[in-house]
């Protein structure tokens, strides 16, 4: 189970005028073997609360307890170690380390080539293509992206992070990935947050959470949530086409 309690994220202006708050006061609680999406606004403090929970970025002040235990103040390697990944926005790069090289180091054992393929294929990667290459720039970002999701699969997370898993991929990628979430959502044993805006991946959820303005707006199981996000953005889309009419 993953508590944040009274949880704060404050940065200060860049022009010194005083502070931000990217994150204020927020609970929030998720049950073990949960599929949760974390959907809103842009800037509402989605990206910085994932990178609070994994560690990346460091709370002004409140708690993060993982399993009853706080984790406030763990590295990022501490918390690695109790099973917690987290897949970034924008993928770091390896000169000189294989992709395949890159699956075994994040499995911790020397992976067999079939497993390694088995891996790729369900981010929608060709495995003969891409087991050899090097993590560096002359894969895309897309490729980047997808060689780091199939990283975090092969690391069997207890608790697993995507950032907006499909920001730079392709159509036909994205419905292997989808098809991918749909298995790991199965999965009863770990639980998965996603960052997303996409309306087939709030689908798979059994949790949906709208986060605006730093704060939790809205939580619930996803057959409750969803319609009502379907019908927020209907009305907004219609206004939106009568203010067009009316010009």
């Amino acid at each position: 189970m993953l508590e944040l309690k009274n949880l704060s994220f404050t940065v200060e202006n860049e022009d010194g005028s005083g502070s931000l708050d990217i994150i204020e006061g927020l609970n929030l609680t998720i049950d073990d073997g949960k599929f949760v999406v974390i959907t809103g606004p842009n800037g509402g403090g989605k990206s910085t609360l994932a990178k609070l929970i994994m560690g990346i970025e460091k709370p002004t002040s409140g708690q993060i307890l993982y399993n009853g235990q706080d984790i406030t103040n763990m590295t990022i390697t501490e918390r690695a170690k109790l099973g917690i990944g987290y897949a970034f926005q924008q993928p770091p790069r390896f000169k000189g380390l294989t992709v395949r090289s890159l699956l075994s180091l994040a499995a911790g054992k020397d992976l067999p080539e079939d497993e390694c393929c088995s891996y790729l294929t369900r981010v929608g990667l060709c495995s003969m293509d891409y087991l050899n290459r090097e993590v560096d720039n002359s894969l895309s970002g897309g490729e980047v992206k997808r060689i780091e999701i199939a990283t975090l699969m092969a690391r069997k997370l207890n608790l697993a992070i995507y950032d907006e898993p499909e920001a730079g991929i392709d159509l036909w990628s994205f419905t292997m990935l989808v098809d991918t979430f749909k298995t790991l959502a199965k999965n009863e044993t770990n639980s998965v947050i996603i960052i997303s805006h996409q309306e087939r991946i709030m689908q798979l959820a059994d949790e949906i959470i709208v986060l605006a303005n730093g704060k939790v707006q809205t939580q619930g199981p996803k057959d409750e949530i969803f319609p009502r996000l379907l019908s927020e953005f209907g009305s907004f889309s219609r206004e939106c086409n009568l203010r067009g009419e009316a010009k």
